[in-house]
């Protein structure tokens, strides 16, 4: 599958383990080249655009002279909406442990952003996801911040981690989505490159 890559040196903008795994898990080899960024969202800007924006500005700070030539760079940056409100990655513990309690007991959202530019093409797009947890007691949050220091994940939580096992009552839309890559969209616009 996805032969028309070989063509390309696939570079990956991201650090993050979670889309590394799920990147090799759709059978795609790549590397990893990354740039610190400002992410800095123009005012105004809807919130559930703000993911696709931020993948997009994390392709546009490599200039096409920075990258391998044939290259193909997949850059994506995830965001969580709770009542319309951006939920990033939490500072300190005490903000991972108020960002769960505000998710307790309802739904909230999960966009990410995804964009994929070689020499010739960009394409950029967003999926997402709603997402309901079930109560989470004060013990429960501070088990899984204590155990699992959230402090790298928008919304202070990982799906695939404790928390999604035992608290996660319901998902509609992409499950590895909310890891942080929408494997199927993505798939579909490796398959047209």
């Amino acid at each position: 599958m996805l032969d028309n890559l070989r063509k390309y040196n696939v570079v990956l903008a991201s650090k993050s383990p979670r889309r590394c795994e799920l990147l090799r898990g759709m059978g795609v080899c790549f590397g990893i080249l990354t740039k610190d960024i400002e992410e800095t969202v123009p005012s105004g800007l809807p919130a559930d655009m703000v993911a696709e924006y931020l993948s997009g500005l994390k392709s546009r700070a490599f200039a096409d002279s920075e990258l391998p030539d044939r290259y193909l760079l997949i850059s994506a940056d995830t965001v969580v909406l709770n009542g319309g409100a951006i939920l990033g990655k939490p500072k300190d513990r005490a903000e991972a442990c108020s960002m769960l309690r505000g998710l307790a007991n309802r739904p909230h959202r999960v966009i990410t952003g995804v964009t994929v530019r070689s020499a010739g093409c960009l394409k950029s797009f967003s999926a997402s996801s709603d997402v309901w947890f079930d109560d989470l007691t004060p013990e429960m949050i501070d088990y899984y911040v204590d155990n699992y220091r959230p402090f790298d994940k928008a919304g202070s939580y990982g799906i695939q981690e404790w928390i999604g096992y035992v608290a996660i009552s319901r998902l509609e839309g992409s499950f590895y989505n909310v890891m942080g890559l929408p494997t199927q969209k993505l798939f579909t616009t490796l398959c047209e490159f």
